[in-house]
């Protein structure tokens, strides 16, 4: 991201001095594709990351794959994850694994320690081996290897751009986010899988349709409403008890859907009426200019957002506090300054 295209975002202070500064942009999109409002530069093209797992998981279900297979909405749900590797979220991935004949090892997702810390302290001392399923992308590989079974296609190199099962999920974000094939910059995810660059401002709208997919077309139409659906009612599979993504969602009662991506990115779809009775579907995308390795900047920017839009009851507010504008504490917990956003929504 080019300094131009960033506005600052949060503030952390330590006495009465600003000690550092996260900036980055964010896009509100209607369904239409208008854009309600914008900080920094809603054209900054950058990879979604893990924030596009519901549009890779879109072309699956659109296809009857989780009926197929006969999927429940929390197994869909975790094909659309970040999970943290606990064991709850490995049983999910291996009853999946049994109903469509695979295992573990037809996963090209690769190894990492489960995110969750009690389940790597466990396994460290009980001497466990890790295993993909622990991966937090286990869960989109898995849908990426039901896709090909369900066409009938080698499962062996499912990650490669020029399958056809990836090449079907490029065509069908480009169809959400009104961005030609051929002008999405193409990457390789920490996962391996191929990940995929559009504007803020054409990402915040696939967003928007997937809160409200009313005006498309059959199958796409239940298909979105579909993986809301699962993504809403099970937010425990999409992170973890205590993280960002799972709390928001609890704390939304079904209107709001979250998804975060690595370096920054997080993606929130809002349903119609979300923000007062007369309310349309919104989608909202933030990046962090400096990736936000702790987590602490986009969550408050998105909390922020939230709150300026109205579609966060005082009662919420509370309930996300851990999120929101809040004090810095040091090691004693002695509170030291202050995290806070800094940024207005210009409507």
């Amino acid at each position: 991201m080019n300094s131009s295209d960033v506005q600052s975002l949060v503030e952390v202070t330590r006495g009465p001095i600003v000690e550092c500064i996260h900036f980055g942009s964010i896009a509100v999109v209607d369904t239409n594709g208008r854009l309600i409002a914008a900080v920094g530069n809603p054209e900054t093209v950058t990879y979604l990351r893990s924030s596009a797992k519901p549009f890779q998981a879109l072309p699956f279900v659109e296809r009857g794959g989780p009926e197929h297979f006969g999927l429940t909405d929390r197994e869909l749900a975790i094909l659309c994850a970040s999970h943290h590797g606990t064991d709850a979220h490995v049983a999910v991935i291996q009853a999946i694994h049994r109903k469509l004949g695979v295992s573990a090892d037809d996963l090209l997702c690769g190894m990492h320690p489960p995110e969750d810390a009690a389940t790597a302290e466990r396994m460290l001392k009980d001497g466990e081996p890790n295993s993909p399923l622990r991966h937090n992308c286990s869960g989109k590989h898995t849908g990426m290897l039901a896709h090909a079974l369900l066409r009938g296609l080698p499962t062996a190199d499912y990650i490669n751009p020029t399958h056809p099962v990836q090449q079907t999920i490029f065509q069908t974000f480009s169809e959400m986010t009104g961005v030609p094939v051929e002008q999405m910059p193409l990457g390789t995810d920490g996962c391996s899988a191929p990940v995929f660059a559009v504007p803020l401002r054409a990402a915040a709208w696939a967003f928007a349709q997937l809160a409200d997919p009313s005006a498309l077309p059959e199958p796409r139409r239940s298909a979105l409403q579909h993986i809301f659906r699962a993504m809403t009612t099970y937010p425990e599979m999409i992170a973890a008890p205590g993280a960002f993504d799972t709390v928001l969602m609890q704390v939304g009662a079904g209107k709001i859907l979250t998804k975060g991506g690595a370096e920054g990115y997080q993606a929130i779809a809002l349903l119609p009426g979300a923000c007062g009775p007369e309310s349309p579907a919104y989608g909202i995308t933030i990046k962090i200019a400096d990736g936000d390795a702790s987590g602490r900047a986009r969550s408050i920017v998105a909390v922020e957002v939230l709150h300026q839009l109205g579609a966060l009851a005082s009662a919420q507010l509370a309930a996300l506090s851990a999120f929101d504008r809040r004090p810095q504490y040091n090691w004693r917990h002695i509170s030291v300054g202050e995290i806070r956003p800094i940024f207005k929504l210009p409507f």
